[in-house]
């Protein structure tokens, strides 16, 4: 199992940027997914998750309106557009696999996530 992600970099306060995460080694399609940060000297905690099919998503309240998950099966592929970013957005994004189709969901349990990417930095300063 490979997740790789890319897209982060620094952008200024109200700008955007849209999140990539490569996912290999397994039926992505199959698998519920989640994005998580993480900051310096802050726990990691969960911005955004979808499920298998895409039909059902969950955020973190600090991010809802702003952000936007979501998958594309046939590119087994995981994105995360962020629009109006703020300095506190600043954190290294993780993507995660969930818990695979058929089972129920528990989006903010870490211990539910089996296999984490390396993550990529998000800058936002003016």
């Amino acid at each position: 199992v490979q997740l790789v992600e890319s897209g982060g970099g620094l952008v200024q306060p109200g700008g955007s940027l849209r999140l990539s995460c490569a996912a290999s080694g397994f039926t992505f399609s199959s698998y519920a997914m989640s994005w998580y940060r993480q900051a310096p000297g802050k726990e990691r905690e969960l911005v955004a998750a979808i499920i298998s099919t895409g039909g059902i998503t969950n955020y973190a309240d600090s991010v809802k309106g702003r952000f936007t998950i979501s998958r594309d099966n046939a590119k087994n592929t995981l994105y995360l557009q962020m629009n109006s970013l703020k300095p506190e957005d600043a954190a290294v994004y993780i993507c995660a696999r969930g818990q695979p189709a058929g089972t129920i969901w528990y989006p903010s349990d870490l211990h539910r996530y089996d296999y984490w990417g390396q993550g990529t930095q998000v800058n936002v300063s003016s």
